[in-house]
């Protein structure tokens, strides 16, 4: 079943684009700029080759891990969230129980209408690694992107350069000059797109959040201020915890996405009420 997850158009379209930038950044563009067999042109494209590597066996691990299945077990502690009020009791179980899946739902987990099932601390569902981002497999999402993101502003800069020492004489050479327009466009394009959706997971790994969650809180804050109050995320424990929740508490391992011995079950976070 996970293999076949590998066997749809966006992964085939992400290979694709993985293998076209690849191509005309080292065999192209390295070439064109200072020779692929000189010493500078060798160390440029293997330093490409490792990022566009790690690019791809991120994307792996994203496609193959499960998002974070809601174990068939699980029931919600009533008796922690409701107090001994038997209607609030009857309340809270309501909340968490999933109609569709026919399960109760730990904190944080939001049943996916493509993968139709729930899915442990959702943080959406993306088309490109034909998966849902979840509490297994979030780490290497964001390396993903992190590597994604690295790798096309690496490309971006050789292209740059390529053009800058490029004799654009117009005559006889159109068809490679447009070819070297689109390429730049492409790239630029392509790093300023990564480069947002990394920007905005960063954000979310501050602030403890899901994707979901900050849609959320833009009610919640907005209904706290309605009724005079101010509203806080219950999981946001600090900057660096918040890091180390997701990343893992060694430095070192956060640039690997398999490291993940760090995550627990998923079924229950520390909460600012926890901390005070």
């Amino acid at each position: 079943m996970k293999i076949r997850r590998l066997l749809s158009v966006p992964i085939f379209s992400v290979l694709s684009l993985i293998g076209f930038v690849y191509y005309i950044t080292v065999f192209i563009f390295i070439e064109d700029w200072i020779g692929l067999f000189t010493s500078p042109g060798l160390i440029s494209s293997l330093i490409f080759t490792y990022l566009a590597s790690l690019c791809l066996f991120s994307l792996a691990v994203c496609v193959l891990t499960d998002a974070g299945p809601v174990p068939s077990s699980y029931l919600p502690d009533v008796e922690e969230n409701a107090g001994s009020d038997h209607d609030a009791k009857i309340s809270a179980l309501q909340v968490r129980h999933c109609e569709k899946c026919s399960t109760y739902k730990p904190p944080r987990t939001h049943h996916c209408r493509v993968c139709r099932k729930c899915v442990l601390r959702m943080d959406h569902h993306c088309l490109w690694i034909n998966n849902c981002v979840g509490y297994w497999n979030y780490k290497s999402f964001f390396v993903l992107v992190s590597y994604g993101t690295l790798a096309s502003l690496y490309s971006t800069f050789i292209i740059m350069r390529c053009a800058f020492q490029k004799n654009w004489n117009f005559e006889g050479m159109l068809p490679v000059n447009i070819f070297y327009v689109i390429c730049a466009v492409m790239m630029i394009s392509l790093s300023s797109t990564l480069g947002t959706l990394l920007g905005w997971h960063i954000y979310l790994i501050v602030r403890n959040m899901t994707t979901i969650e900050y849609y959320e809180g833009i009610r919640a804050a907005w209904l706290a201020r309605k009724s005079g109050q101010s509203y806080q995320h219950p999981f946001d424990v600090g900057a660096y915890k918040n890091t180390t929740l997701i990343l893992g508490p060694n430095i070192l391992k956060w640039a690997w996405p398999t490291s993940a011995s760090h995550l627990k079950d998923g079924l229950s976070f520390p909460t600012l009420r926890d901390s005070s």
